[in-house]
């Protein structure tokens, strides 16, 4: 049976959702839909407010059951909403691509990236007095990085991005703390992502 690491922040989480809507466990239950591939659940190792580096310490601090069947990362948010350096932000997270491509045991089409919601269009972000224009191209930037660094190391990058700004003019995308995604937003990445995994992994 496959093992499933997801590894992340909040949005891994699913802050302000329970637990079965967060989008690790739609995955999930998306991918058990024709054949029982995954009989456990994800192991997540994520927290609200971790950056780049503090996810990259709590891997040093994990029990990991190497190797995994299917990783996803989602990551960069925080490192966005505190201001650090983009070049930073670069170095960072290549090097927890490189940790998940050893915790994959260098299968990298084991690997699934997935892009930085904009929180800029969320009723906090409206309210939070910042500049949403520059949220959103600090994102789109962070993002960039993302993807080119993935694209270096020939790993899935999937763009949820354009999902996360349609909460802009639809509220039932947003939870009920008005930050995170509703459990309906992330049913949209499992869609949008579940088919990626499907053919790569043959599941």
């Amino acid at each position: 049976m496959f093992k499933y690491l997801a590894l992340g922040d909040s949005y891994t989480i699913g802050e302000a959702v329970e637990q079965h809507e967060s989008f690790p466990y739609q995955l999930v239950e998306d991918l058990n839909k024709e054949k029982n591939r995954f009989n456990s659940p994800p192991q997540v190792i994520a927290k609200t407010g971790w950056t780049t580096d503090e996810l990259s310490d709590a891997l040093d601090q994990s029990e990991l059951q190497i190797p995994y069947d299917l990783i996803t990362l989602l990551i960069g948010v925080n490192n966005q909403y505190r201001g650090r350096d983009a070049e930073n932000f670069r170095q960072e997270f290549k090097s927890l691509l490189n940790r998940a491509i050893y915790i994959a045991n260098d299968h990298k089409y084991k690997i699934f990236v997935l892009s930085i919601p904009d929180w800029s269009v969320t009723p906090f972000g409206i309210d939070s007095e910042r500049d949403v224009k520059q949220i959103a191209q600090e994102i789109d930037l962070f993002n960039e990085i993302i993807k080119t660094e993935c694209a270096i190391e020939n790993i899935s990058f999937t763009d949820i991005t354009p999902i996360s700004r349609n909460a802009a003019t639809d509220s039932t995308l947003n939870a009920s703390d008005g930050l995170h995604p509703s459990g309906t937003m992330y049913a949209q990445w499992v869609e949008l992502l579940a088919p990626t995994i499907r053919k790569t992994l043959s599941i």
